[in-house]
């Protein structure tokens, strides 16, 4: 949750007027007490005010100046949508946002360490970093500087009203994600911000045919998958569908752990269920797919993401919580392959991963 509850009586909609108003007139002075006072509203405003006035803050982000609040500001917008605001029609300002400053924070690295010494690194996200000498350190006059810098001092700030957008609308996820992961990853590999939880919930899978392959038994079988935050989600539903569905022998998954993997409603809490592995997840070429990663992991093949099903190594459990509470998974059997469709996958896949398939 973004922001915690306070109880106190206010009016969300007038103070979202105000602030509307004071940005169009370009009243600075106005639009700091207005914007205090909205985001102070939002914490203790009721959810119908909330519900309303969520794409009305989200709709002022682009007015807002990149060395300004934006990040708070989206934030309050996020919480509204964690209140009941429609995700869809929040989305596109907070996560222009978010696209932005990843893009920003990139660049403030690629001209830290082009002016650099080779021993230099690159500095923790500390806004201590913005001084007299960081114009000429990243080649750029003093907004640019400032703008770049903050870009890379609160671009982690960004996630929970991502993830309040993202977790909430595969279609916001169809429209956005594929543009912005790209980017996420690539600030992430410098290791300076954890960005997890938005790379994770960016690479979400919706609607996705997978191709299935379970290698003791030589059978084949398509299935559909979407909203699941990670592979020990997609271990249970795959288990849930194909052992608790009587294809491939085995056992499967606890109720409990399936509907936590399912249930619209996220649990109130952490729990104490435990899930099971009843498989090894590997890749076309028999390299283990680990349950820390991600669906996205699975290799396409001929259009078609791939995986192979083998017998555990060892015995597996963790706890059966989903990564993201409030985005349910699915996984459903489109079809059972045929024999010869069967083996026309097995042979797309190392000799290793052959040795169960039908003749």
């Amino acid at each position: 949750m973004i922001f915690k509850r306070k109880r106190k009586a206010s009016s969300l909609t007038a103070t979202v007027s105000e602030l509307e108003e004071a940005v169009a007139a370009r009243d600075g002075d106005r639009t700091t007490r207005a914007f205090t006072a909205a985001v102070n509203g939002v914490r203790s405003a009721s959810d119908a005010e909330r519900v309303v006035a969520g794409p009305r803050l989200a709709a002022l982000l682009p007015a807002f100046p990149p060395t300004g609040p934006r990040p708070m500001l989206a934030m309050a917008a996020g919480f509204c949508v964690e209140r009941g605001a429609d995700p869809v029609a929040c989305a596109e300002p907070i996560l222009g946002g978010v696209h932005r400053d990843l893009l920003d924070a990139l660049e403030f690295a690629r001209r830290w360490t082009a002016t650099g010494t080779a021993e230099d690194e690159l500095p923790e996200p500390d806004e201590k970093i913005i001084d007299d000498a960081l114009p000429a350190r990243l080649d750029a006059d003093a907004y640019e500087a400032t703008r770049l810098a903050l870009a890379w001092c609160s671009v982690e700030e960004w996630q929970p009203p991502a993830l309040a957008v993202l977790c909430r609308s595969a279609e916001v996820r169809r429209r956005h994600a594929a543009a912005i992961l790209p980017t996420c990853r690539d600030l992430a590999a410098l290791e300076r911000h954890d960005l997890k939880c938005l790379a994770y919930a960016l690479a979400v899978l919706d609607d996705e045919p997978l191709v299935v392959l379970h290698r003791p038994t030589g059978t084949g079988f398509e299935v559909r998958i979407g909203g699941i935050g990670d592979n020990f989600q997609l271990h249970t539903l795959l288990a849930h569908v194909l052992v608790g569905g009587g294809h491939v022998p085995g056992t499967g998954p606890s109720a409990e752990s399936v509907r936590l993997a399912t249930d619209p409603e996220p649990a109130p809490g952490r729990t104490q269920t435990i899930a099971s592995g009843a498989f090894e997840l590997l890749a076309p070429d028999g390299e283990r797919i680990w349950n820390e990663g991600l669906p996205d992991d699975i290799p396409v093949v001929e259009g078609r993401r791939l995986l192979v099903l083998d017998d555990p190594a060892y015995r597996r459990s963790w706890n059966a919580d989903r990564f993201f509470p409030h985005l349910p998974g699915t996984a459903e059997l489109a079809r059972v392959l045929t024999a010869q469709e069967t083996r026309a996958w097995f042979a797309r896949t190392s000799p290793g991963n052959t040795a169960g398939r039908p003749s």
